[in-house]
């Protein structure tokens, strides 16, 4: 069995190590990316992606652990030397050379011949949409051309390892949305492996095959899309990914062989058969008293004869209407696929089924279960 394309041990990266005013940029960071597989480290500003990512460039050093690429341990290497290609957010183009020269750039050291490399050249232009600005320099084109330039650059070389830095930052949606699946395909088709780094979920969603949620310089969960949205490790996993965001409420339950009672203050209680519960839930809910209950706006249901909420906000976004109310003295935010005729102050009633409940330890955010049974 082939190993890992790449494998992280227990990284760490501090900046300014030994001092007073140190900084822990990645704490014990372990994961391995698989040959053709497109993975996304997923975070807000300044949770260690883009440092982490560095460091498999070689463009930062690695203050303890181990980086090893297709088996061969890389981190005392140069960049040169690792075997991966690179797109910049900042772009990096050579100012001096066209467009057409600075993606052909890395296949001189290739041995390639000049009729492949043109070849290579064309078709990854104008898989970028940049054949028409080829034979311009770079001090002459658009942002989101030179952001195109850099990241054909890095895809047309054959490496181990392909890092992309925030490659669509600067692209204007409807550009960017054609290029994530023309860039998937191309990725996939040749069995190139990639890491993306990247503060856009809609973004990591679309491309990679498994995203590695980080929160400062914490690996918290490393997963596929899926399994990250429908059963989240934790509260911070849960809540940052999904748009809009989960809804959350702190509960007190109490359990008992035929009932599951979850409080949430204000009179306010969602109560469930306990049997509609995995049997190890069930066990868990047993042992606990106050948890908090995460629920995805799409899962809130408008209904008749269900829980009284009192609307507060109403947006229709042209293909989805987002409702926010007030529910046992917190916002509940409810999304639906038609347009919703209320009006602030207007009372709905709501029903939330047991199989979309979210259920995490109050004090340590870990989750305890997920209504739903995993697949």
């Amino acid at each position: 069995m082939r190993p890992p394309v790449l494998e992280l041990i227990d990284v760490d990266k501090v900046y300014g190590f030994g001092r007073p005013n140190a900084v822990r940029a990645v704490e014990d960071l372990s994961l391995t990316v698989n040959e053709g597989e497109i993975v996304a480290l997923l975070g807000s500003s300044g949770c260690g992606k883009t440092s982490t990512l560095r460091m498999v460039a070689g463009f930062e050093g690695v203050t303890k652990g181990k980086i090893k690429i297709a088996g061969r341990e890389i981190q005392h290497l140069p960049p040169a030397k690792r075997g991966v290609a690179m797109a910049f957010e900042g772009y990096s183009l050579y100012p001096p050379l066209t467009v057409r020269e600075n993606i052909a750039f890395a296949l001189k050291s290739q041995r390639i011949s000049p009729d492949e490399a043109a070849r290579r050249v064309a078709e990854i232009a104008e898989l970028m949409e940049i054949s028409d600005v080829l034979e311009r320099y770079p001090a002459s084109i658009s942002g989101g051309q030179q952001q195109r330039a850099s990241l054909a650059r890095a895809l047309v070389r054959d490496a181990d390892l392909h890092l992309l830095d925030e490659p669509m930052g600067q692209l204007e949606p409807q550009l960017r949305a054609l290029l994530r699946g023309r860039i998937k395909h191309f990725i996939h088709e040749r069995r190139l492996t990639a890491i993306l780094v990247t503060h856009d979920q809609t973004e990591a969603n679309a491309l990679a095959d498994r995203i590695a949620v980080m929160e400062e310089g914490i690996l918290q969960q490393y997963d596929t899309p899926a399994k990250l949205k429908d059963r989240p490790a934790n509260l911070f996993t849960g809540t940052f990914i999904g748009e809009p965001p989960m809804n959350v409420f702190p509960a007190r339950v109490s359990s008992s062989e035929r009932e599951t009672v979850f409080d949430l203050g204000s009179g306010v209680s969602l109560k469930y058969p306990a049997a509609i519960f995995p049997p190890d839930l069930r066990s868990r809910l047993s042992q606990e008293s106050d948890v908090c209950l995460g629920i995805r706006p799409h899962a809130v249901r408008l209904v008749d004869g269900g829980l009284p909420v009192t609307v507060s906000v109403v947006q229709w976004l042209g293909d989805q209407t987002h409702i926010a109310a007030q529910f046992a003295s917190r916002t509940l935010v409810s999304v639906i696929h038609d347009r919703a005729r209320f009006a602030p102050g207007n009372t709905a009633s709501i029903a939330i089924s047991a199989e979309d409940l979210h259920i995490f330890d109050a004090d340590t955010g870990v989750a305890i279960g997920h209504g739903k049974v995993a697949a």
